[in-house]
């Protein structure tokens, strides 16, 4: 038994490459870090003279590190740039901004739904026990599921993200 498994553990052992300790680059795979731009790190004169550190932003060795990404994978670094005008299909764009639009949306919808939601924060029960009052608050501005499901097939428009006609009764 011994002798056995002594011979398995020598047959095993004379292989004519080892693969598994091979850490050079394959002759047909890809080296991911070619496409990395490496730049020379520069000691600086002065270490007083440094700027803070910016995480996921530039530093003095990567001024754009986004852009010169782009660039190295054959993109155009330039359109990282934010301009504020609105690109892509110029059909949809207007008719999408027909009626105007509101540059800082962002800012005015938080501000009016912090105010209903302060208006529609419950009983005080509720707001002592943490309950959430979520979809109470916003019950009158939701649809429902599955009326609107059946106002879809009524009208004859295809629903095939929808469960089947049976599920829902």
């Amino acid at each position: 038994m011994v002798l056995g498994l002594a011979l398995c553990a020598l047959v095993a052992a004379c292989s004519r490459e080892p693969q598994l300790m091979n850490i050079q680059r394959g002759q047909d795979t890809p080296d991911e870090f070619s496409i990395l731009p490496n730049k020379p790190i520069q000691q600086p004169e002065s270490y007083r003279d440094l700027p803070p550190p910016t995480p996921g932003g530039s530093n003095r060795a990567d001024a754009t590190p986004f852009k010169d990404a782009v660039a190295a994978l054959g993109g155009n670094p330039n359109s990282l740039n934010r301009s504020g005008e609105i690109r892509g299909e110029p059909g949809l764009i207007g008719h999408v901004t027909r009626f105007g639009l509101t540059r800082n949306i962002r800012g005015v919808l938080a501000a009016e739904d912090y105010e209903y939601r302060k208006r529609n924060d419950g009983r005080l029960l509720e707001r002592i026990a943490n309950v959430n009052v979520y979809y109470k608050a916003y019950r009158r501005q939701s649809l429902d599921q599955k009326a609107e499901l059946q106002r879809f097939r009524r009208a004859g428009a295809k629903t095939p993200a929808a469960p089947p006609s049976g599920a829902y009764q």
